[in-house]
């Protein structure tokens, strides 16, 4: 731990989902304010702070890796640890960690305060709190930009109720909880005050967003999409429960919401679903599919879905498989079933050997890709709208990339210095390359 008072430079590392992006944001921008240098992660720093993931095994190991690489960046550095790995481990680990400061989630806020007291104290800080008691506050943070520039993701809610057998979050982030709408409308504002053209809305279980308070999701959409300057609503990974007539009749309605929709799954197998502890059938599941089909023209539909889960049978994998072939999703993020100790599925019998799980996977990864080109495909010759992003080179000619309103990656050439970045552009599909994986446009 460095003696120093005068701290001046400040590294910090992601790991995990698009909440723990936003709340590094959000401490990167506290740090800024206290008076730090932002510098690169892999340069020497005084502080440098990890925020940890803990939704696999493998996101426990790289937490702690990460962790232990800055005390090699700079032996005399402060290091700060937080996020979900710490909420869940860090109390017992920490002499093993070899951290100066761990904070707990809802804690992420007082990382000034916690650096100044180890600094003053010369003594390491652990800062936690019952995440689990029920009665826990939103914690309030907040971003003026955003690491991707053109697009900034405004975290609305925390915590999970939902308890799925195989999962640890709920433990980790505690119970739901929603910010206020007034809050978010505030930072949104500033956003896009600060030029952002999109905005993310993500939250750890973005579908329970005012459960706990007297209003819901599509208030708030509905409030966002009267803001000037913000031209695209964005939502992250919902629960298919929400894809109601009446849920999304309303949202259809504001023409800022881009027609990307990413549903949970884990399993088209009703049996897989039950032992998960997920909270619907595949037939609500594909009736929720059916709903956003009937009220938006060839949404981009994505998911999650997990294979090898205990005791799945041949069988029951290949209802998955055949289930998700039938629905068409524009993309699957597909995972092996990864044993989390401290949940129910941990202590399942019938764990599924890695070899069966690995084919298992592979052949849900070639279907992916499949179903994945071909939806891009459908949109050769048709019209998109375009949010340019960054000029980089192909084959040695300069192209604007970015993302349709569906999150298709797109490209077009630059011709007589147009200015395409961070811009909305009306394009046509007209070829798409399988290997670049961009769809070539023009105007």
């Amino acid at each position: 731990m460095s003696a120093n008072t005068k701290l001046k430079k400040a590294a910090l590392h992601n790991l995990g989902c698009k909440v723990n992006s936003y709340e590094t944001q959000a401490m990167t921008e506290l740090l800024i304010a206290d008076g730090y240098q932002i510098v690169g992660f892999e340069e020497k720093a005084d502080v440098y702070v990890i925020n940890t993931c803990s939704v696999t095994n493998v996101a426990d190991r790289k937490s702690r890796q990460m962790i232990h690489r800055c005390k090699k960046n700079n032996k005399d550095a402060i290091v700060v640890a937080t996020g979900c790995y710490i909420q869940n481990f860090g109390k017992d680990e920490a002499d093993n960690l070899g951290v100066d400061i761990i904070l707990g989630n809802n804690k992420k806020s007082e990382l000034i305060d916690a650096i100044n007291e180890c600094i003053c104290n010369k003594q390491p800080v652990s800062n936690y709190l019952d995440i689990n008691d029920g009665v826990v506050d939103y914690e309030c943070m907040n971003i003026t930009e955003d690491q991707e520039h053109t697009r900034a993701f405004v975290k609305v809610q925390d915590g999970c109720n939902q308890f799925c057998s195989y999962c640890i979050i709920p433990f980790a982030r505690g119970r739901v909880r929603s910010r206020t709408i007034d809050d978010v409308l505030n930072e949104v504002n500033k956003l896009a005050k600060n030029n952002y053209k999109e905005v993310v809305i993500t939250g750890i279980h973005l579908s329970s967003y005012g459960k706990d308070e007297d209003y819901d999701l599509g208030d708030l959409l509905e409030k966002i999409h009267e803001i000037d300057g913000i031209q695209r609503i964005r939502l992250g990974s919902l629960e298919p429960q929400i894809v109601t007539e009446e849920f999304t009749s309303r949202i259809a309605s504001l023409n800022k919401l881009c027609p990307h929709f990413h549903l949970s799954l884990q399993s088209g197998c009703d049996t897989v679903l039950g032992r998960m502890n997920r909270k619907y059938t595949t037939k609500e599941y594909k009736n929720g599919c059916d709903i956003l089909r009937k009220y938006f023209v060839n949404p981009a539909i994505t998911t999650d879905v997990i294979v090898g889960f205990p005791q799945e049978t041949e069988e029951e994998y290949l209802q998955t498989f055949d289930f998700v072939k039938d629905i068409s999703f524009y993309e699957m993020h597909v995972f092996s079933y990864s044993k989390r100790e401290g949940t129910k599925a941990a202590k399942m019998t019938g764990q599924v050997p890695n070899s069966v799980k690995k084919f298992r996977s592979n052949q849900m990864i070639e279907l992916a890709n499949t179903m994945s080109i071909s939806y891009r495909k459908e949109f050769i010759g048709k019209k998109l709208s375009v949010l340019f992003e960054e000029i980089i080179l192909i084959d040695g000619k300069e192209y604007a990339v970015g993302f349709s309103k569906e999150y298709i990656k797109c490209a077009i050439p630059i011709i007589d210095n147009n200015h395409f970045v961070n811009n909305i552009v009306e394009v046509v599909g007209r070829k798409y390359d399988t290997i670049l994986e961009y769809l070539f446009v023009e105007i």
